[in-house]
């Protein structure tokens, strides 16, 4: 892919999971209970977290999940109708890690990017779809849906926490019409945790955005319903653009470095316009975040139409709320219930199994 000093008018590319609207799964008419599991072995081999599948790996057996369902019909989404992902897992005496794999043809980073026009001015690209999200400037995500104490999670999976429109365009009393196709809340006093890795906005700074579901169903509570970011001190992403909204606010300092579409604390300078007609600037600025949310480290590279993410994060959280907001491993002997989800380039739209599957411990 170019850089986005050298791309030019036309759309790059298409692909993969979660933005600011919501992770959001479709209720099924009959749901499939998985009965296949996720074993994580034990290493003594420090993993190195690049986005190579490096020899430690072939010890662990793979999980091959297979994502067939999308939410709803975007009028305009080009992305993966199935996918196959392939989950392996390693542990040691503190951390997990996850290898996760996945055929993807696009590799998709030009989320809201600006572009300079013929007449000087400067567009922030974006294809919204019938609900009001993209399927065209986005990026590729990925999401594990982890079971903390939802009822249900472990036959039904993510169905749980999935709350459709009724006939009316209502969710919960609220109007949906014409706006995402379901929110997602639990029941009182039940969480689920979200490790929910960006292409963007969170794999240049080698973390994911560690997120969760609560009960809150009351979107002027919440704008995004249940979901939310788990605790944190610092940090995070934000659009970049001026005070009148007309143009970036930053560029990166060296053009066509490998944070791509992404403006990160090292690179990011005062925006000085001396581009040309098609030339790009990322439309998003992140920092690494601090405290729990910013517990979970991740990398993904995509190469030969493949998406390679390797995950770590400590097996038992400590942080702020954690035994709320995290999914905990204390308990080795347990089986742990989960889903995985895909964004092909896509804000809300994704590709999702019926179901749930069980990672244990060997």
């Amino acid at each position: 892919m170019r850089s986005f000093m050298q791309t030019p008018a036309g759309y790059i590319g298409s692909l993969v999971l979660l933005s600011g609207a919501a992770l959001s799964c479709a209720l099924s008419s009959a749901v499939q209970a998985a009965n296949e599991t996720l074993t994580s072995v034990k290493t003594d081999t420090t993993i190195i977290l690049d986005g190579m599948a490096e020899s430690a790996w072939d010890k662990a057996p793979e999980l091959s999940v297979q994502l067939d369902n999308l939410p709803y019909k975007a009028d305009n989404y080009g992305g993966m109708s199935s996918v196959n992902v392939r989950l392996k897992s390693l542990y040691d005496e503190h951390f997990i890690y996850l290898l996760v794999q996945y055929d993807d043809p696009t590799k998709s980073l030009a989320r809201f990017p600006w572009e300079k026009q013929a007449d000087g001015s400067w567009k922030q690209l974006k294809g919204k779809d019938q609900t009001g999200h993209d399927n065209v400037f986005y990026e590729d995500k990925l999401a594990l849906l982890w079971n903390i104490n939802a009822r249900g999670f472990a036959k039904k999976g993510c169905d749980v926490a999935c709350h459709m429109q009724d006939d009316s365009g209502k969710i919960n009393g609220f109007d949906q019409t014409g706006k995402a196709p379901g929110r997602k809340y639990t029941r009182d006093g039940e969480t689920i945790d979200i490790w929910h890795w960006k292409s963007v906005r969170m794999n240049p700074l080698g973390l994911i955005d560690d997120q969760y579901i609560d009960s809150v169903n009351d979107p002027t509570v919440n704008g995004e319903w249940g979901r939310h970011g788990d605790s944190k001190t610092g940090g995070g992403y934000v659009d970049n653009v001026n005070a009148d909204k007309t143009g970036p606010a930053f560029m990166n300092r060296t053009q066509g470095n490998v944070d791509g579409y992404t403006i990160t604390p090292s690179q990011k300078t005062p925006f000085v316009d001396t581009f040309r007609e098609g030339d790009r600037i990322p439309g998003i600025m992140s920092e690494p975040f601090t405290g729990s949310r910013g517990d979970i480290w991740a990398k993904g590279e995509w190469q030969d139409g493949r998406w390679t993410i390797e995950i770590k994060r400590a097996l038992v959280t400590t942080g702020e709320n954690a035994g709320v907001q995290d999914v905990q491993f204390s308990d080795l002997s347990k089986a742990y219930s989960f889903g995985v989800s895909v964004f092909d380039n896509s804000q809300i739209d994704h590709l999702y199994h019926e179901g749930a599957y069980d990672l244990i411990f060997k």
